[in-house]
């Protein structure tokens, strides 16, 4: 009787527990991808605290449940590390937990999982549960210093422009005057012509002899 009843347990679970069953989840995880040369096997052990910790978040998502490590089950594994797994029904244990509680409780409890297997949403992927979105993260410096920052770096930057390109144009502009006056200077002292005659500039001032009349002069003054 017991074998009789433990066949019919057996094989009850093995239809409850199949790939693409009603309220089953299939799941795959990358250890080597994950760890390298410190990855683990994945064995009797490893089944046995992913039960636990499927266990632990039914009982978490549910204050009242009573789901036993014997309730989560396991099917199809293999050596990839992917298998299927249902949650039964802990008081007639012949039935399966809905999907969408079996669902809220993974996505409620996903960081523990993963912690528990040194995995991520990644490499712990149940393929009928969305991953965990995680909370924003909030920057250390505020928003509005940033723009504070910014706009008083601009504003320095204009000043600075602004006293640059206004000693830029003093320079010119002294340049300028100063090639002015030496070119008057230089127009002053330059020699002009006459009548085809080189003659130089009068010095108004102090008066100037004309070279032209100095010989009929002297030759004058002889007689």
């Amino acid at each position: 009787v017991l074998l009789l009843a433990f066949s019919v347990v057996v094989f009850a679970h093995a239809e409850l527990c199949k790939p693409d069953a009603q309220n089953a989840f299939k799941v795959r995880l990358s250890i080597k991808t994950a760890l390298g040369d410190n990855a683990y096997a994945w064995d009797a052990n490893e089944e046995y605290l992913f039960k636990a910790m499927v266990a632990f978040a039914m009982r978490r998502y549910s204050s009242k449940s009573t789901t036993q490590i014997s309730n989560v089950l396991l099917c199809n594994v293999t050596d990839r590390v992917s298998f299927w797994f249902v949650v039964t029904d802990s008081a007639k244990n012949v039935t399966t937990v809905p999907g969408s509680e079996v669902e809220a409780a993974i996505r409620m409890n996903r960081n523990r999982i993963n912690s528990a297997f040194l995995l991520n949403d990644k490499t712990l992927q149940f393929l009928k549960i969305s991953s965990t979105i995680s909370p924003p993260v909030e920057p250390s410096t505020p928003a509005w210093l940033i723009v504070f920052g910014v706009v008083l770096c601009l504003t320095v930057a204009g000043i600075i422009f602004l006293i640059v390109s206004g000693i830029q144009r003093r320079k010119k502009k002294n340049k300028e005057s100063s090639d002015t006056e030496n070119l008057e200077e230089k127009c002053e002292v330059t020699v002009t012509i006459e009548n085809g005659i080189p003659c130089e500039t009068l010095d108004l001032k102090a008066g100037h002899i004309n070279g032209v009349y100095t010989a009929d002069d002297e030759r004058f003054a002889s007689l």
